[in-house]
């Protein structure tokens, strides 16, 4: 059972305070949604036991596709045709220029560049107020020292790839720049404009120097098929990408896709409304240094060479400290003073050269909000992170990963979707995890859902940042002395590693289920929180531990249940239950032997009306179940073996006859929890940590039970 407590980096807190001021109608535009999306993590010492902090966006809420995107009818417009020779060109109509080998665009209008340049360059230097538009009718254009097509200049710039058309941009691996001031161009297609690509052609990328495309400003993708294999990242938008379809491939030996402005708040997302992408990236997949919303699409996505090549993880034990300085491996806390991801602010809007080592699927430093779409994601590290919130309302996602399925600082909220979680170290984790609706499937190594952190902890990382040598950067993060105390918002000092994991710690997390299935199958803890647990709808199977030291349902406040259905089933030497508070009744057995995985335990009431009949998936001990249907002062009758003629959804039966099982126990629910043992009711385990009486959690040497009262006898 691992206790992290979450990170609120400096630079967030910053971003998210430029965010808030940027609020100010009464009905949000774009940008104002956008900031206020951001602004969660600002926010989170508010939030930390309330519903969401932020609400789910669309593409729409962040840019407009209109039909000025698309590809013109070029071949009914007046344009200057471009015909490459292999070392030169042949040039009909105004605008351009052929230099030896490098065509220079000097006025806005449409061009069509058809046949092969060698070893030249196009460049677009356009001062008028005309957009530049680019048609790619067919071409080769390798530049061995530079980029092979640089918009220095224009209004605003098109490439148009022609229907039906292949078009390869090759570059070398080492560029010619200017000078020593400048590190631009840093892409096989550069741009210091907004861009705009469209059209049905195929654009084919070769990167060997750095990035494959680079908008310093707007980045905007239509249409179009793009394959590109980059040395470094793949697609880049610095203040924004925005996709409305097309299909991609790309392989990046650093981030798949990725925007970069780290400081202007209504800048630096990644919207994608719909398209194809097969990404594989030596780090992220998707990176984006605001929001990332995705509406629609079909991604397969391998990070860091997939889960397999994760670091392994360690399980922390009570004591050890370990969370309020961010998820660390025992050995990584005595040493780690580095941290790789950084974010930083400089006298220019670009983010600095920090090159992160992080293998995320999608991650963002603002709110991750994931409408609909088909999600394939194999990633190292985190599968879905967010610095601030995770908002799945829709999709279908399927997940290996080597870290945390789905992460968020603050915030993450489930409404609906299909979640298959087939891999992980923990599924679902954050501050406050809202479950409400959708089908949620876990598998994790530790902890399957975990309410995590602190919202009054704030912790900094050391970083290692080489500014760009045109500017002079200042980080936003704090150097701290890895052998320095902490302390937690009561004023308390903590280790190097600080609070969370330890015995009885109380955090301001929650974990808040309204609706939908969760389906968790967990080594450590099944259902994990700092803070609270809170249930009043949906469907909750847990198989939990097959050890005593986590337990299928671990909480350190309360557990209410005043609504759905649980049940859990693990070890017995953790076993906790809902809170005596609650409204709905719920039943705590616990057996003297453990019970083979498959063996049916059956729970009914005195009419024979069937409570639970569920087949756990691993050994277990004891079983946990919370129904609408449990009446307190009725009796019930549990029983193990026997068989069902019903259907069985994740182990759980919810029609057919049950017959054949050996009756363990008769009782009365004469409270609002009821522990029960072989031998009738008995009395809640008592302990440290956990609150609610019947729900406290028991210490972790407590072996046995004292039975109180025996209602009845074992069937023959």
């Amino acid at each position: 059972m691992k206790k992290w407590i979450t990170k609120t980096n400096l630079s967030i807190v910053l971003l998210s305070t430029l965010a808030l001021s940027a609020c100010s109608s009464a009905t949000p535009t774009a940008t104002e949604a956008l900031a206020a999306a951001t602004s969660s993590t600002a926010t989170v010492s508010t939030t930390a036991t309330t519903a969401s902090s932020s609400t789910a966006l669309k593409v729409s809420d962040l840019v407009t596709f209109d039909s000025g995107d698309d590809a013109i009818d070029w071949k009914s417009s007046d344009y200057t045709a471009i015909q490459l020779t292999g070392s030169s060109a042949t040039i009909t109509g105004n605008g351009a220029t052929a230099t030896s080998s490098i065509i220079t665009i000097t006025a806005g209008g449409t061009y069509v560049v058809s046949g092969e340049l060698t070893d030249g360059q196009i460049v677009v230097d356009s001062q008028d107020d005309q957009d530049v538009i680019l048609v790619l009718n067919g071409v080769t254009i390798t530049d061995n020292d530079s980029a092979p097509i640089y918009i220095k200049e224009a209004k605003k710039a098109f490439i148009t790839l022609a229907d039906g058309t292949e078009n390869v941009i090759t570059d070398g691996a080492t560029y010619t720049l200017a000078d020593d001031t400048t590190d631009e161009p840093s892409a096989a297609i550069f741009s210091k404009a907004d861009l705009t690509i469209n059209g049905e052609g195929t654009l084919l990328v070769n990167a060997n120097y750095k990035d494959g495309i680079t908008s310093k400003d707007d980045l905007k993708i239509v249409s179009g098929t793009l394959n590109i294999t980059a040395k470094d990242d793949g697609i880049v938008g610095k203040d924004m990408v925005a996709i409305e379809e097309g299909t991609f491939h790309v392989v990046a030996g650093g981030d798949g896709i990725k925007s970069t402005n780290d400081t202007d708040a209504d800048k630096g997302f990644i919207a994608i409304a719909g398209g194809t992408f097969d990404i594989q990236s030596t780090n992220d997949g998707i990176q984006s240094e605001k929001q990332l919303v995705i509406d629609d699409g079909t991604f397969n996505i391998v990070s860091g060479g997939g889960h397999t090549q994760a670091e392994a993880k360690v399980e922390e034990q009570p004591g050890q400290g370990g969370g309020f300085g961010g998820r660390q491996t025992q050995d990584a806390q005595a040493t780690a003073t580095t941290s790789t991801e950084t974010t930083t602010s400089s006298t220019d809007t670009d983010a600095t050269a920090t090159e992160s080592t992080s293998t995320k699927g999608l991650k963002a430093t603002g709110d991750i909000t994931i409408n609909e779409g088909t999600f394939t994601i194999d990633s190292a590290d985190d599968a879905v992170h967010s610095n601030a919130t995770v908002h799945v309302t829709g999709g279908t996602l399927e997940i290996a990963t080597g870290d945390d399925a789905m992460h968020a600082d603050v915030d993450l909220n489930i409404s609906g979707g299909k979640i298959n979680i087939t891999t992980s170290y923990e599924g679902l984790e954050a501050i406050n995890i809202n479950v409400s609706g959708g089908d949620t499937n876990v598998i994790a190594s530790d902890d399957g859902v975990n309410a995590s952190g602190d919202a009054n902890t704030t912790t900094t990382e050391t970083s290692t940042t080489e500014p760009t040598p045109t500017e002079s950067s200042t980080t936003a993060t704090t150097s701290t002395d890895p052998t320095s105390t902490a302390t937690d918002p009561a004023g308390n000092s903590a280790p190097p590693g600080g609070f969370g994991g330890g015995q009885g710690s109380s955090q301001n997390a929650l974990l808040n289920i309204t609706g939908g299935t969760l389906t968790v199958n967990a080594q450590g803890d099944g259902l994990d929180s700092n803070g609270s647990i809170t249930m009043s709808g949906g469907t909750v199977i847990v198989n939990g531990p097959t050890t005593n030291g986590n337990g299928s349902l671990d909480y350190d406040g309360t557990f209410e249940m005043t609504g759905g259905y649980v049940v859990a089933v693990g070890s017995s030497g953790m076993t906790q239950a809902p809170s005596d508070d609650s409204t709905q009744a719920a039943i705590s057995m616990s057996y003297s032997a453990t019970q083979n995985a498959g063996t049916l335990v059956h729970i009914q009431d005195s009419a024979g009306k069937n409570i639970l009949t569920l087949a756990p998936t691993k050994d277990y001990q004891s079983v946990v179940v919370s129904s609408p249907d449990l009446v307190k002062g009725s009796s019930y009758s549990i029983y193990t073996g026997g068989t069902s003629t019903g259907t069985a959804t994740d182990g759980l039966y919810t029609d057919g006859e049950y017959t054949g099982g050996t009756k363990v126990v008769d009782f009365e629910l004469a409270s609002q929890i009821t522990w029960v043992n072989e031998s009738g009711v008995t009395t809640a385990n008592t302990g440290f940590g956990g609150g609610g009486g019947g729900g406290q959690r028991p210490s972790r040497n407590m072996t046995n039970n004292t039975t109180t009262d025996s209602t009845s006898d074992t069937a023959q």
